[in-house]
This record gives C-alpha cells, sequence and structure tokens, in this order.
C-alpha cells in the first residue's frame, strides 16, 4: 500500500508537469538546510533556556533518527521498486537509510519547538509552524523519498523528544549536579551508539553483482548526529561552569552579531569543514569532529565573543 500511494503522487506529478517539485523540494531542503541554525540564534540574542531546549531536542532528535535508521536498515523506495521515480534532484539529497525520515523529524523538532514556544505569544506564528511541520512531511511523499510510515513516525518520535525535553528541562532547572549527570549520560549514549553502528551488522543485498546500498555511506549522517551531541555536551558544560553566557539584551551590535555567527556556522557547514577537516580524515570521523566543532562554536565560542564585543557598547 505505501509503495502504491507514492505511485498515486508520482501520476500527479507526472500529471501536473512538475510544476509543484520545486516548491516542495525547497521546503526539505529548508527544513534541514537552515532551520538547525535557528536553535543557536534563539539561544544567543532571543532567549537562552528555550536556546538550550531547542538544541537539546534538535541534537537527542538527529541522534536517535541515525540509531533507529541504522537499527532497522530500511532501504528507499526506489530500491524496493523500480516503479519510483524521485522528483528532481531530491534523489541526491535524500541520505542514509529510509526509516524513519530525516526531514521529517528535523522539521517536526524545529517548527515544533516554535510552535510550543511562541503558542501563547504568537498563536498565528505557531499555527504557521504546525502547517510547515505538515507540508515537510508530505513532501517527503510527494518528492518519492519516502514511505508514509517513514514520515508519521519521524513526526511521533520527535513529538515525544519535545514533550520528554521539556519535562526534563523542568525538573533539572537549577540543579546543576543534576544537569552535569545528563551531561556524563549524554557522552556515554554517543560513545555507545558509536560502538554499536561500527560493530552492528547490515544488509548485503546484491542484484547483479552490485550492492544495492552500502552501509558504510548509510552511516555518515550518524556519525555527524554524534558529533553534534558531543558538541552540544562539551559547550553546554563549559557553558554552565565557566562562561555563564547570559543574553546581552538591548545592545546594538547584537543583531549583527548573531547574522556573523549564524553566517560562520552555515559557511563551516556546507564550504570549509567538507574541502578540510572531512577531506582529511575521511565521511565518518571528518564529519563527526567537524559536527562537534561547530556546535562547541555555537554554543560557547561565539556567545563568548558576542559576551566581550557586546560589553564594550555598555
Amino acid at each position: 500500500m505505501d509503495i502504491q500511494y507514492l505511485l498515486w503522487l508520482q501520476d500527479i506529478r507526472n500529471a501536473t508537469g512538475g510544476m509543484f517539485d520545486e516548491f516542495f523540494n525547497a521546503l526539505s531542503k529548508f527544513a534541514v538546510d537552515i532551520m538547525p541554525f535557528l536553535p543557536f540564534i534563539v539561544f544567543w540574542c532571543a532567549d537562552k533556556k528555550w536556546g538550550y531546549r531547542f538544541i537539546t531536542s534538535w541534537g537527542i532528535g538527529e541522534l536517535l533518527n541515525g540509531i533507529i535508521k541504522l537499527t532497522v536498515c530500511a532501504y528507499r523506495p526506489w530500491i524496493r521498486s523500480d516503479l519510483i521515480e524521485p522528483a528532481g534532484d531530491s534523489k541526491v539529497a535524500a541520505t542514509g537509510y529510509s526509516f524513519p525520515s530525516g526531514h521529517t523529524t528535523v522539521a517536526t523538532i524545529t517548527y515544533g519547538t516554535v510552535s510550543v514556544w511562541q503558542k501563547d505569544k504568537r498563536k498565528w506564528l505557531s499555527i504557521l509552524c504546525v502547517v510547515l511541520i505538515l507540508l515537510t512531511a508530505f513532501s517527503r511523499n510527494f518528492l518519492g523519498v519516502h514511505t508514509p510510515q517513514d514520515v508519521v513516525v519521524g513526526f511521533t518520535v520527535s513529538i515525544l523528544i519535545i514533550w520528554i525535553v521539556g519535562m526534563v528541562q523542568k525538573k533539572i532547572e537549577g540543579n546543576e549536579k543534576l544537569t552535569d549527570i545528563l551531561t556524563l549520560v549524554g557522552v556515554i549514549a554517543v560513545i555507545l551508539t558509536l560502538v554499536y553502528i561500527l560493530l552492528k551488522q547490515y544488509p548485503m543485498d546484491y542484484v547483479d553483482g552490485k550492492l544495492l546500498v552500502d552501509p558504510d555511506k548509510m552511516m555518515n549522517d550518524t556519525f555527524k548526529s554524534c558529533g553534534a551531541f558531543l558538541g552540544f555536551m562539551i559547550g553546554s558544560y563549559i557553558d554552565r561552569h565557566h562562561l555563564h553566557y547570559e543574553i546581552p539584551a538591548g545592545a546594538n551590535t547584537l543583531p549583527m552579531l548573531t547574522f556573523v555567527g549564524a553566517a560562520i556556522m552555515f559557511a563551516w557547514k556546507e564550504f570549509f569543514a567538507p574541502a578540510t577537516i572531512v577531506a582529511a580524515l575521511g565521511g565518518h570521523w571528518g564529519n563527526m569532529l567537524a559536527r562537534c566543532i561547530m556546535v562547541i562554536f555555537g554554543v560557547c565560542i561565539w556567545p563568548y565573543v558576542i559576551k566581550k564585543e557586546c560589553s564594550k557598547t555598555f
């Protein structure tokens, strides 16, 4: 039934001449290429408490998504059926195994957290975020890169993460000892995840002597997630015990510093890291180290710069 549903959507794409393909493709790319920087922007200049909640949910979501993907090892729709033809270049952006949808996971966590954050202040924004979640999830089916169960599970897991992180944040607020224990648990979780994905067995199916899916390539996204989460554990510890960052509300330079910080992170992720660390260390450990550095930069290095520069204006 899932393949039949995708074929029905594919018929709609073909019947409309692909006029909606670019819209849904752009929506998907925006969710994973741009939205993950929002938690850091919130952390730097809007609300530090919610920034921490954003980054925690995002980090856990990506890590758990990778673990589930590498456990289930579900093949993409076009591998399961030769009739499926993904739209445009969406197939290139669809990395890793299929179940659950990573785009849906990230979109639900980022847009969903905004929705919870703004539900009482800006109801229109909260509603818009819900619409964007649904559209992004649907886009993964419409483009032919995920089955319905992929997006439903990605959405459900993300909603649970948002709820659990919010509940835990309220429980541990002000308890530095318990927060440090959870930080240690996070580091151990990253180590155990790496051991698990490196030692477990993966399907090695061949067709005409050619390996259908290379498990080694499927691990890259999870190595990135491990690096990002480890970077958050390190960066948040440094902030809590040494930096003690507080948003310099009212500082004239804060908007520009926030923009510059986001631009540096984006440039590192898209251009500099692939050309340096990833090229030198390879897809697994290079991506992990690159993401670790990026998140440490976002959680403690750039906040230090903001703190220092904004203090000059007061």
